[in-house]
């Protein structure tokens, strides 16, 4: 019996509307920061429609973030983040030491899956955006999975979205 069942979790469970994906998303951020997860990824066209900006949110990253931790973020583009989600851009000014902003150097025909993956943890995946369907996970097949999907995508990335701008 693997350890999310034992703790009489499922170790699957359906994502079916946009207030089911911010209730994984906030358990995932959770789960993350309790487990001291090493590792993080979260990926998306721009994060639009991620409770990025949420206290609680935020207070999970704080809880999370510390020595040899690193949170790699990937989108098509960020200007929708630094938009709509102030509260997480001064949290990533704050920890830019282990947070990782990365986009696309050309634009991918597919779209970006929406993908928060917590290394050995739990994975949030939103197969369908616009009818939020997908599915949390603690299945280690799954994360597995789930990782080797973000490394392809890291090879096609390079670093974006600059903690602090130079200039006069």
């Amino acid at each position: 019996m693997s350890d999310a069942s034992a703790a009489g979790r499922p170790l699957h469970r359906p994502i079916d509307s946009r207030l089911a994906f911010h209730a994984a998303l906030h358990e995932a951020f959770g789960a993350m920061a309790a487990a001291g997860c090493r590792e993080a990824f979260l990926v998306d066209e721009d994060f639009a429609d991620w409770p990025l900006g949420e206290r609680a949110v935020v207070d999970a990253l704080v809880q999370w973030a510390g020595p040899q931790r690193r949170l790699v973020v990937v989108a098509r583009r960020f200007d929708e983040v630094v938009r709509r989600h102030p509260r997480w851009v001064d949290w990533r000014r704050t920890w830019s030491h282990v947070v990782e902003c990365r986009a696309f150097e050309d634009t991918p025909s597919a779209a970006l899956p929406g993908l928060l993956l917590a290394a050995g943890c739990v994975a949030v995946h939103l197969a369908d955006p616009l009818r939020h369907r997908g599915v949390l996970s603690r299945d280690p097949a799954d994360l597995l999975q789930r990782r080797e999907e973000v490394d392809a995508l890291l090879q096609r990335t390079v670093d974006s979205f600059a903690s602090t701008l130079l200039g006069l």
